[in-house]
């Protein structure tokens, strides 16, 4: 798909085209020349864009991911391993954190479910 427009650059990462102009905005992706009114992409810019997309969902921060790009995947594998294992650490937190609040929702449910009087204990907690 060579010389893509930004809208077909979105729809093949499956994206909109504010999303890429974000991460454009970002310096994550370049912004390419434009040929007339039309900017015109490569196959490289939507293997950048998949690379930004999968690291992503594999929770890393647009900051984290820009170090990533710059990182040279045959000799900075170290750095890479760092950046991933302090994500992980990152996400076991956020799991926790997400554990606990569910738990205390658990409770305060069946707080609710208990009772029939005065106010509503989930209501009453977050005040």
């Amino acid at each position: 798909m060579p010389n893509m427009t930004i809208a077909r650059l979105a729809a093949a990462a499956d994206v909109g085209v504010e999303t890429v102009r974000f991460y454009q905005r970002k310096g994550l992706m370049r912004v390419p020349a434009a040929a007339g009114a039309v900017r015109h992409y490569d196959p490289a810019d939507l293997d950048r864009l998949q690379f930004i997309r999968a690291a992503q969902r594999a929770g890393f921060r647009l900051a984290e991911i820009a170090e990533l790009l710059r990182l040279d995947p045959d000799t900075e594998r170290e750095r890479i391993r760092e950046l991933s294992q302090a994500r992980i650490a990152s996400l076991d937190e956020q799991i926790a954190a997400l554990q606990a609040a569910r738990v205390a929702l658990e409770r305060l449910v069946g707080d609710c479910a208990r009772g029939d009087a005065g106010p509503c204990p989930i209501i009453k907690a977050f005040h």
